[in-house]
């Protein structure tokens, strides 16, 4: 129990301080719920079956290429796990009618993400103990969120824009390129120190995806 709790406190409080920012007009918690749990069940499973079909026909066994390893980040776990969050948000929350200003494409975006991340965190943590558990907590949870914010951020102008299809495509790949490049310095650990680039590549998500909430927030209609 005290594991489960490590490994789902991080997605709670990234929750909390969303929807703390979306400050003029609070999305119902039964839709946010209803957000969070596609993002822990369906996108998983939509992941799953993406990863089993990638292993079929793009089989990467060499660990020690910077190619494949550049391969997996960016084109089989990124571009997998975004589109899976992508495909729910676009689907199922920006088509709500409660989907009524920018912002609320950075929160359905998040909840979705974090969706995802709690599922993957309890294995990981489950498996991994108390130090993956602090580990995570401030690494890939945090990233999921950033992933989802940046998102969220273009798919939120898509929703009142002429160029939906446009900047939806814009929200989904930003989400690829900083989960590939996330996971792709991870993946190449055998080279000396470049895990570095993650935690490069995560903080420079965390200032845009700071900068996203507050250009959101600014132009709220409900301001």
């Amino acid at each position: 129990m005290p594991l489960l709790l490590l490994a789902i406190a991080p997605v709670f409080a990234i929750i909390l301080y969303i929807n703390y920012k979306d400050k003029y007009e609070k999305e119902s918690k039964k839709l946010l719920l209803y957000n969070f749990i596609l993002g822990a069940v369906v996108s998983v499973i939509i992941t799953t079956i993406i990863y089993y079909v990638f292993d079929i026909i793009l089989p990467l066994a060499d660990h020690t290429s910077v190619f494949q390893q550049f391969v997996k980040a960016f084109f089989v776990v990124g571009l997998t796990e975004e589109f899976s969050k992508y495909i729910i948000v676009k689907l199922f929350a920006q088509k709500n009618n409660a989907f009524n200003e920018p912002f609320d494409g950075i929160v359905y975006a998040v909840m979705v993400s974090m969706g995802f991340a709690a599922t993957e965190n309890i294995f990981y943590v489950l498996e991994g103990g108390y130090l993956t558990a602090v580990l995570r907590a401030f690494t890939a949870v945090p990233a999921h969120a950033t992933f989802g914010i940046l998102m969220g951020y273009f798919m939120g102008k898509a929703k009142f824009s002429n160029s939906r299809v446009l900047l939806n495509l814009t929200g989904l790949f930003f989400a690829i390129v900083f989960h590939g490049a996330y996971d792709f310095f991870l993946f190449i650990d055998f080279i000396p120190g470049i895990w570095v680039g993650a935690f490069i590549s995560l903080f420079i998500g965390i200032i845009l995806s700071r900068k996203a909430i507050k250009k959101h927030q600014e132009n709220s209609v409900f301001k």
